[in-house]
């Protein structure tokens, strides 16, 4: 029996000091595909930052990321989750149909927090006629498809807060009605967070009623399934084996359009979509080239209406069709974009702004307090 002992306690340390070793000899990596993100590198080491214990929280978060098989070692995990019948994993559900789905968690005050900074910008940028849309996540519709006694709070309800607050000040835009009237057709992604882009036009109608545009029928455009393998965000999040991948459809116009596209960089493209991305995991950058600070869009539409979308990705799949109504549009991404929003919005001499987010990321984004930047006491 002792020798067995011995064998085993020699095993677990080769194992250990086998992935110490690993971890040491492999090289870095800048970028998960699999999760869709910069993985951390290694800190620089300064006697103020490990005085502060800042040294050491990066680290740690650098070893998380650069683990050798990390990502081989998070599907075993997935896979254990699944076999002990467990009915989620990384906050993610497993649902009937295949369906992955993000429960919505009560707002917090940052809920209230970037309400507030949305009314303020609105209340002080009155030259500005402002619209906002929260777009409802799956969640909202297919609570059916939850797993029994799963937790989720209300998007609607939330949504009713946010319009009663906003009702004075901006043109709030409900899409959740003809989103759950649709909700048969595959309006969102099963193993993405996104609505898709069939969802995305159901809500271009409610934007175009709100904004008296006259909305092109769904018979103007060309639907085209351009890729049969897109696995997005929350299978990432998740882990999981056995689920089918979703399909991603692209709306093309029947009639003649043009567009310029202007990156950040400078970079020009006369398309909104970039094909390149249905050759990698993140497909769904496919729409506007996934998420930048600042894109300019100017197209053929001679009458003088520039927009500015201030938003998160959701506007990605919508944008294609307002582009199709607007002389410019601006899109800007407080994530990343840190300048004075109404500074620029009076220099490009824009007069409408839509405030377009999922509702799920808006309760918790930390990132609409720059709109508090262009408000001067």
């Amino acid at each position: 029996m002792a020798i067995y002992k011995k064998i085993f306690v020699g095993a677990f340390l080769l194992f250990i000091f086998g992935i110490g070793l690993f971890n040491v000899l492999s090289k870095d990596r800048t970028f998960s595909e699999r999760e869709n993100r910069p993985l951390a590198q290694i800190p620089e080491w300064t006697l103020p930052n490990f005085a502060s214990g800042k040294f050491t929280a990066r680290f740690e978060t650098y070893m998380s990321d650069q683990f050798v098989w990390k990502d081989r070692w998070v599907q075993l995990k997935a896979m254990s989750e699944r076999a002990s019948l467990k009915k989620e994993n990384n906050g993610v559900f497993f649902g009937k149909g295949g369906f992955l789905i993000e429960p919505f968690e009560k707002p917090s005050d940052q809920f209230d927090k970037n309400m507030e900074y949305v009314k303020n910008f609105t209340a002080y940028a009155q030259e500005i006629q402002s619209y906002m849309l929260l777009a409802p996540t799956s969640i909202a519709f297919y609570e059916d498809k939850l797993p029994l006694f799963s937790q989720t709070a209300s998007e609607r309800d939330a949504f009713e807060v946010a319009a009663r607050q906003l009702a004075s000040v901006a043109g709030v835009i409900d899409v959740f009605d003809t989103l759950q009237s649709n909700k048969d057709e595959q309006i969102y992604f099963k193993t993405d967070h996104h609505w898709t882009m069939r969802g995305a036009y159901l809500a271009y109608r409610e934007v175009a009623k709100a904004m008296g545009i006259e909305p092109y029928e769904k018979d103007d455009f060309r639907i085209e399934t351009v890729s049969k393998n897109f696995f997005g965000t929350l299978h990432a999040k998740a882990n999981t084996i056995g689920i089918e991948p979703d399909e991603i459809e692209v709306y093309l116009p029947r009639f003649d359009t043009t567009q310029m596209v202007t990156y950040e960089d400078g970079r020009q493209t006369d398309s909104l979509y970039e094909w390149g991305y249905l050759e990698k995991k993140d497909k769904y950058s496919l729409f506007l080239d996934g998420n930048h600070a600042l894109v300019t869009i100017k197209t053929g539409v001679s009458n003088g209406r520039k927009l500015a979308v201030v938003k998160d990705s959701y506007a990605h799949a919508l944008i294609p069709f307002l582009a199709n109504h607007f002389e410019e549009i601006h899109v800007l991404d407080l994530r990343y974009y840190h300048s004075d929003i109404l500074t620029y919005m009076t220099e490009q001499n824009i007069s409408e702004v839509l405030f377009l987010y999922n509702i799920a990321n808006f309760a918790k984004d930390p990132n609409v307090i720059w709109l508090s930047q262009s408000i001067r006491e």
